[in-house]
């Protein structure tokens, strides 16, 4: 698990969430103005760039494999995520991830909504998920 302190996710998000859109691969199309102050990266960056630009490295890949299974299926996904910024600090967010799907029902994108996590929830997932990093190595 990284030593760096976390930013201040409260201060930060002052009470306003972080949006992007992607394409079905996970390629960035949209990144509201507190994604962008909260990553460190200008829209200009981060659009066309895959979303795991942010990706901590304690990030296990179990956890997005569960994740696309299920926005690929058309289900939203919600769960616990510890980002990256462009300056290598981390935060934490609580996201929800909604499938984008076309007339016919065929998923075309997704919308990713995040806000700060609790740090209750933060302990509790960074257990599960040093415990899930472990297997992988």
């Amino acid at each position: 698990m990284s030593k760096i302190e976390p930013i201040d996710e409260e201060y930060l998000f002052q009470g306003r969430a972080i949006v992007s859109e992607t394409d079905e691969k996970g390629i960035i199309t949209y990144a509201n103005r507190k994604f962008c102050e909260i990553s460190g990266y200008m829209s200009s960056e981060l659009i066309g760039q895959p979303h795991n630009i942010i990706r901590h490295p304690d990030m296990p890949k179990e956890a997005f494999v569960k994740m696309w299974d299920t926005i690929k299926s058309g289900q939203i996904w919600t769960g616990l995520v510890k980002n990256l910024r462009k300056d290598g600090l981390y935060y934490w967010v609580e996201t929800e991830v909604v499938p984008s799907l076309d007339e016919n029902g065929n998923v075309t994108g997704y919308v990713a909504a995040r806000r700060p996590a609790s740090k209750k929830n933060i302990e509790e997932i960074a257990k599960v998920y040093a415990a899930m990093l472990r297997t992988e190595k």
